[in-house]
C-alpha cells in the first residue's frame, strides 16, 4: 500500500541533496569548529558557509543569525533576551501561539511577570487596536506568531511590529511555519527577533536558530563556552548545520514555485473536501500556509478518522488532543471561537514538495466515505 504523507506543518522528510551534505559531514567534518588546527578550522567555515545560505532565505545578514538546537529553544532564547535587556514586567503574546511561546509565556508568569494573551478572530488574526490598547509603559516584549502551525493563518506581521517599533518594544515572533513557504525580509521588515527550525525545510531535527536583528542587545541563554560569538555555549552541531544550510540554499532557489505549486494543490483539496456535508474549513481562506487545509466535520471526533486515514496509507494530523490524555480539542480550534462538538471533528492536511496531484485525488476519493462510515456510528449524528 502506498503511504500519502500529509503532515508536512509537523515534519518533513529530508531531502536527498540535504541528506547527503549531512552525511558526508558526518563522516568528514568532525573537528571541532573552536580548535585552532585545519580539521577544525574547516568545520567553522562549513558552519560559516550553512549561515551565509540561510541569510538569504529570510533578508538578514549572516551576523544576525544564531543557531540553536531548535525553533523551541529559539522561542524561549528571544523571551529571555527581553526579561533580561529590557525594564519591565509585562510581555503580550496571542492564545492560539505553539506551546513553546505559551508554556514559556507562563513560566515567566511564576517568575512575576504579567502577559496578555490577545484572543483571535474566528481567522485567528488578533486586533491591532487591542494590541495598542493592552501596551503598557512597563511592556518589554510582544510575541505573535507569523504562521499558525494548524490553521494556517498568516498574521499582520509588519503592522504588529510597526506598532512595536512605535512603543521602543522588542519584537519577536515564530517563524518556523514561515520560513520556506512564506517570502520573508528581514532587512526591510520591523520584526527584531525570529525563530526557526530545519526540519520544517526537509532538513533534519535537533537544529534550528533564531535570528537576532543587529543593534538589538544580547544576552545568552545558555551559559559554558564562547560559540556562536560567546551567545550560544555548546559545540556545534556541525553535521545539522550544513545540512541546515543545504536545506535553506534549497529552499531559497525554489521558493517562489514551491508556494505557487502547492498553492493550487491545496486549494484543490480544500474544495473538493468541502463538498461533504457539515464541514467547516478553518483559518483564513487565502491569506495562509500554501499547504495547509484545515477542516472540521461534524458529528465525529477527530482521533477515529486519522486511524481510519492511516489504514488506507494517509498520514495527517487532527486538532484534537485525546492522543495527549486530554478530553479536550485543540486550544488553537477553542480560540478561534469553535464549539467543543465542532473542534473535536478536525482534521490537517499539510502538503509539502513530495505531495503530488495524484495524493491530493486519492484523499478526495477516499475522505468521503470515511466521514460517512464514522458519522454512521456516531451517537451525535442526527436520525433522518
Amino acid at each position: 500500500m502506498k503511504q500519502i504523507y500529509m503532515d508536512y506543518s509537523a515534519t518533513t522528510p529530508m531531502k536527498p541533496e540535504v541528506l547527503s551534505a549531512m552525511q558526508e559531514a558526518l563522516k568528514e567534518t568532525y573537528g571541532n569548529p573552536s580548535s585552532v588546527y585545519s580539521l577544525g578550522q574547516e568545520a567553522k567555515e562549513k558552519i560559516e558557509e550553512a549561515r551565509g545560505y540561510l541569510a538569504p532565505l529570510i533578508g538578514a545578514k549572516p551576523r544576525e543569525i544564531f543557531f540553536t538546537s531548535s525553533g523551541t529553544e529559539a522561542d524561549n532564547w528571544a523571551v529571555h533576551i527581553a526579561k533580561k535587556t529590557k525594564p519591565g514586567k509585562h510581555m503580550i503574546t496571542c492564545a492560539i501561539e505553539h506551546h513553546a511561546v505559551l508554556h514559556t509565556m507562563e513560566a515567566a508568569q511564576k517568575e512575576g511577570y504579567e502577559v496578555t494573551f490577545l484572543p483571535v478572530d474566528r481567522y485567528g488574526f488578533i486586533d491591532l487596536e487591542e494590541l495598542e490598547r493592552e501596551i503598557r509603559d512597563d511592556t518589554i516584549l510582544i510575541s505573535i506568531m507569523y504562521v499558525n502551525n494548524e490553521i494556517g493563518t498568516i498574521m499582520p506581521i509588519e503592522e504588529i511590529g510597526a506598532i512595536a517599533k512605535r512603543k521602543g518594544i522588542l519584537f519577536h515572533t515564530d517563524g518556523v511555519q514561515a520560513l520556506g513557504n512564506v517570502p520573508l525580509d528581514m532587512s526591510s521588515s520591523t520584526v527584531d527577533m525570529m525563530s526557526m527550525s530545519a526540519h520544517k525545510i526537509y532538513g533534519p531535527k535537533g537544529i534550528g536558530a533564531l535570528y537576532i536583528r543587529q543593534g538589538t542587545r544580547v544576552v545568552p541563554l545558555l551559559h559554558g563556552g564562547a560559540q556562536e560569538r560567546r551567545m550560544r555555549a555548546s559545540t556545534e552541531n556541525v553535521p545539522g548545520i550544513i545540512a541546515f544550510g543545504e536545506a535553506a540554499r534549497l529552499a531559497e532557489a525554489q521558493l517562489e514555485d514551491h508556494v505557487e505549486r502547492l498553492t493550487k494543490l491545496r486549494d484543490k483539496l480544500k474544495d473538493g473536501l468541502m463538498q461533504i456535508p457539515d464541514s467547516f474549513f478553518n483559518g483564513h481562506p487565502t491569506k495562509r500556509h500554501p499547504g495547509n487545509v484545515n477542516i472540521c466535520f461534524k458529528y465525529i471526533e477527530g482521533e477515529s478518522m486519522l486511524l481510519l486515514l492511516d489504514a488506507i496509507g494517509v498520514c495527517a494530523s487532527s486538532g484534537s488532543a485525546c492522543t495527549s490524555g486530554s478530553l479536550d480539542p485543540s486550544h488553537v480550534l477553542m480560540g478561534i471561537g469553535l464549539p467543543h462538538e465542532i473542534a473535536h471533528g478536525s482534521l490537517r492536511l499539510t502538503l509539502g514538495d513530495f505531495t503530488v496531484e495524484e495524493d491530493v485525488d486519492y484523499v478526495i476519493k477516499h475522505l468521503p466515505g470515511i466521514i460517512e462510515r464514522l458519522r454512521e456510528m456516531s451517537p451525535l449524528t442526527p436520525q433522518k
